[in-house]
């Protein structure tokens, strides 16, 4: 069974954006990308999600999210461990 898509907020000029994306193509996992710089709210919930920061890549699935500014696979597996994608 395929999981619902993540939510993966980013712009356009992040690296680490790019390497999030590579990464979940790599596992296989299904995303939805959402530029906060071009969806309206989009930046508002980025910044919810992480304490009034506006960090990017932040992945959301359900109830978790995290911020994966400074992307290492340690943060993306720990991500997909408390979202039970692991």
């Amino acid at each position: 069974m395929t999981p619902e898509p993540i939510k993966l907020y980013t712009t356009s000029w992040c690296p680490d954006c790019k390497a999030a994306k590579r990464a979940l193509d790599s596992k296989g996992l299904p995303y939805t990308e959402i530029n906060i710089e071009e969806v309206e709210d989009a930046a508002q919930i980025v910044m919810a999600a992480n304490g009034g920061k506006r960090s990017v890549p932040t992945l959301v699935y359900g109830d978790t999210a995290a911020s994966l500014s400074g992307f290492s696979i340690v943060k993306m597996n720990d991500f997909l461990n408390k979202a039970g994608l692991a």
